[in-house]
């Protein structure tokens, strides 16, 4: 396109993830976020072949599907696209987009799993320092929607027990009292980073990890007992300080000291349980995620004498729900530190038929016996590399689960298992994360003719 301008439009409708397109004067403009009904203002970017890829500018106009009233941060954090919204009209939404997304390979009833609870549902929150304007006061948050450096206040969040908010704004207050700064990317000065806040729904147990940098001393016992004295409804278990003098804006583990309690909080997953520490990799919504895992295990049918490969096992959920019902589970994980939580959790969960490796699946599933019955599939989100579906095939599985959190990579790769002649005999949608845009998909695939 010669020059950018400014079109003003109502959206017809959404593509997964959250891709929002209308058309003006025989024109089609998509971009990021949005609801249909809505009327906007987008400036266009650059013509591509399925439109004019454009970027939101503003909402104008309402849609007539807006009937809820948001939290109070709505529309500045950007983490809840659908809160204005009844939860049935979110699911009709997220249901139609995958439908659009899965039409040339299952032509069947797509099956929706909604969440019974749509708040407070969430385990895990990972919050920033920094300010919500230049020269504001210090803000401990997430990031504004659209804005790297500027941080928005989170007050009155609804998709986590109300233990994270007591813990945040301590926090917060602490420092703001204190006098301390927040690391500056620019500059790559200051103290404070992050606050990592994880909860156990069994045990109502809270693990509290601040992230700084070593630029600042400050006084460890006293934000300790900070915590300590919270009137929270769980119960701190935990509490840890990371260092981290990286340039990256990540939380990365430099160095973890366990400042008070336990180093783990204890959760139950389908009777199962487990121990999460500052790193682990859990299920940010444990609910669903039983629901996930049983329907998978059902779906893979009699595992009676039946060898599994559970491949990108993570901390091994997946491996030892199944193991509690096949002959032999075998996982595999390239992380060294989920594959001991693994091993420690099968231990603890007295399980002796599971057996984890550590390494690259394209080069592992080598090492194992030619032939599986079941195979288990749960990659991260960027799915599956191309160059390992024919490795992994070659073990000639007869039943395949494919689970995914990226519905729009999992259909691509689906596409070349099924030229490999699987047949797609299940197709299920699970609603693990509520007034967001993301859904987790489940898969039954079988051994078919060519």
């Amino acid at each position: 396109m010669r020059r950018k301008k400014e079109v003003i439009g109502i959206i017809e409708g959404t593509d997964f993830p959250n891709k929002s397109y209308f058309t003006e004067e025989d024109k089609k403009y998509f971009f990021k976020g949005g609801i249909k009904g809505q009327k906007v203002r987008v400036l266009t970017q650059r013509k591509r072949k399925e439109g004019i890829q454009s970027k939101f500018l503003e909402l104008l106009e309402n849609s007539t599907l807006e009937t809820e009233t948001p939290c109070p941060a709505f529309g500045v954090c950007g983490g809840c696209t659908y809160q204005t919204l009844e939860y049935k009209t979110e699911s009709d939404i997220k249901k139609e987009m995958m439908k659009k997304l899965y039409e040339n390979l299952y032509t069947e009833e797509l099956y929706f799993h909604p969440l019974e609870k749509i708040s407070a549902y969430r385990n895990k929150m990972e919050y920033s320092f920094g300010d919500q304007y230049k020269g504001g006061p210090l803000t401990l948050g997430l990031h504004s929607k659209g804005r790297f450096y500027e941080i928005c206040d989170t007050t009155g969040c609804n998709i986590v027990e109300e233990d994270f908010e007591k813990v945040r704004k301590a926090v917060e207050e602490y420092f703001r009292e204190g006098g301390f700064s927040y690391y500056r990317k620019q500059t790559h000065q200051g103290l404070l980073r992050h606050l990592v806040v994880r909860y156990a729904f069994h045990s109502k147990e809270i693990l509290v990890n601040l992230v700084t940098s070593s630029q600042v001393e400050w006084n460890k016992e006293e934000f300790v007992e900070i915590l300590k004295a919270l009137p929270v409804n769980g119960k701190i278990h935990s509490i840890y300080h990371t260092t981290n003098d990286s340039l990256a804006d990540a939380v990365i583990p430099e160095k973890l000291d366990l400042l008070y309690g336990e180093e783990f909080i204890n959760e139950e997953l389908l009777g199962l349980k487990f121990q999460i520490t500052p790193f682990s990799f859990f299920q940010p919504n444990p609910s669903m995620a039983e629901k996930l895992y049983e329907r998978a295990l059902e779906l893979a049918g009699d595992l009676e004498n039946k060898k599994v490969y559970d491949l990108y096992s993570g901390t091994g959920t997946i491996s030892q729900v199944f193991a509690k019902k096949a002959d032999k589970v075998y996982g595999i994980e390239i992380i060294e530190e989920a594959v001991e939580s693994a091993k420690g959790t099968a231990l603890r969960n007295g399980l002796e038929n599971v057996e984890f490796i550590c390494g690259d699946v394209l080069e592992k599933i080598e090492d194992l016996e030619n032939k599986v019955d079941v195979l288990v599939l749960d990659p991260p989100r960027d799915g599956i590399h191309p160059k390992a579906i024919d490795p992994i095939l070659d073990t000639k599985p007869e039943t395949i689960v494919y689970i995914s959190c990226n519905p729009k990579t999992q259909a691509r790769d689906l596409r070349l298992i099924l030229e490999k002649g699987y047949k797609l005999e299940k197709l299920e949608f699970f609603d693990q994360f509520p007034r967001t845009v993301h859904v987790e998909s489940l898969v039954l695939l079988s051994k078919g003719r060519v």
